[in-house]
């Protein structure tokens, strides 16, 4: 039986679908697998009703994809 600590977490919300895959790629990159949430629903009933695409990777990741996705917003500014 897997732990809870295994779970997936929600790393990053975006309203933007091109932020959402840009960080997921950014996160494949130094090899964090990510999963991408709500993708599916624009087409399905609309973009008024998207609040955020969610970025999820396993709880073990998380730290380091925060700290990865922190670090480009830093220097985007």
């Amino acid at each position: 039986m897997k732990s809870n600590s295994d779970g997936l977490v929600t790393v990053l919300t975006a309203s933007l679908y091109h932020e959402i895959h840009i960080a997921k790629t950014l996160l494949n990159s130094y090899g964090i697998h990510s999963f991408i949430f709500d993708e599916n629903l624009m087409s399905t009933i609309g973009t008024a009703y998207v609040e955020g695409y969610k970025l999820k990777v396993n709880s073990a990741d998380f730290e380091k994809a925060k700290e990865i996705l922190s670090s480009i917003e830093d220097n985007s500014i």
